[in-house]
């Protein structure tokens, strides 16, 4: 079970071997301080937060990150209760992250799911972690894979990374995780949207939630029209086709099928070399994210740019100057230091 209460650091800050040990000894409360650590701005906090990542990266096991997404209403937070709940009956230690840049604006935030994953929140084989709020999805992502770190040197088996469905947060998401599932409803009217925005050539499975009741038959005639729209995209490079299925997390329909599924990835993955492939190249990019945003940072803090750019950019505003010379010119005064 985790907790959302804020972690204040009292004087002096936790050792570094104080907090690793208690991360690999699964200690709830150690590991949500050094998340919290972790997503602190603090330069003392943010050294700390890195000796303990590179230690965990040590210590960590391999964990089968899946990424859930889906427009709001979709279900996502019972899918994922219910979800969770028969991945933890079996013995599995699951967390669940969220990667939300709306989250500070409590919108379509995991702080509002925590209220309605009530069961999950009290398993002891559950961890439940709000996105941390940050004003760029950068920032929230970048916390995001370090707290992946900090959960598999602590033991977890499974980690679900959940997106609110809407803007960048699907390809931040896709980018961190192993498997990507697709939550749509049937007659939603979401159908060639979820085409236009791209989220479907993302998806290694699409399920179609709440097929119960009167949305049974609708749920299965979706199913059909979401496979025919798979065969629109070319084939992904690992050789694995999407699948398309029906669920009701309400009812505890599909969700086994759902988990063989993936499973059977995982699987085919793993033997075909697929799986640490993925990971090697993820991680190769989040190298290259991590350098832009320390240099996106550091420019925006500089102190000549910091006079200068709203000088130009008042001057490319008004049209006295084109936006092409404005850029040469403040980043030739950051050079100069």
């Amino acid at each position: 079970m985790s907790s959302n209460k804020p972690i204040r650091f009292k004087k002096p800050l936790p050792e570094v071997k104080d907090l690793i040990k208690g991360i690999v000894s699964n200690d709830i409360a150690t590991l949500s301080k050094a998340i919290t650590l972790i997503e602190s701005t603090k330069q003392e906090h943010q050294q700390l937060a890195n000796e303990v990542i590179e230690n965990c990266l040590k210590q960590k096991k391999q964990a089968f990150r899946i990424g859930i997404t889906g427009v709001p209403g979709v279900g996502k937070s019972t899918f994922i209760e219910r979800f969770g709940k028969m991945l933890t009956a079996t013995g599995k230690k699951i967390a669940v992250l969220a990667v939300d840049p709306t989250s500070s604006k409590s919108r379509g935030s995991i702080l509002g799911d925590k209220t309605r994953m009530q069961e999950l929140v009290l398993d002891q084989n559950a961890f439940i972690r709000p996105s941390p709020s940050g004003d760029s999805l950068g920032g929230v992502t970048r916390k995001t894979r370090e707290s992946i770190i900090l959960l598999e040197a602590a033991g977890y088996d499974i980690i679900i990374i959940e997106t609110v469905g809407v803007g960048q947060s699907e390809t931040a998401v896709h980018d961190m995780v192993d498997f990507f599932l697709l939550l749509k409803l049937a007659g939603a009217g979401d159908q060639l949207q979820g085409i236009k925005r791209g989220i479907m050539e993302m998806a290694d499975a699409i399920a179609i939630n709440k097929a119960d009741g009167d949305n049974i038959k609708p749920a299965k005639q979706a199913e059909v029209e979401f496979k025919r729209a798979l065969h629109l995209f070319p084939p992904k490079e690992n050789g694995w086709t999407p699948k398309v299925m029906s669920c009701s997390a309400l009812k505890d329909d599909g969700l086994k099928e759902i988990w063989e599924m993936m499973q059977n990835f995982y699987d085919s993955a793993q033997i075909s070399g697929d799986f640490i492939k993925n990971r090697r190249l993820q991680n190769k990019s989040w190298l290259t994210q991590h350098i832009e945003l320390i240099l996106k940072m550091d420019f925006t803090q500089n102190p000549k740019v910091k006079k200068l750019l709203p000088i130009l950019t008042e001057k490319v505003m008004e049209g006295q100057l084109s936006p092409f010379a404005a850029a040469e010119d403040i980043i030739r005064e950051y050079k100069n230091g």
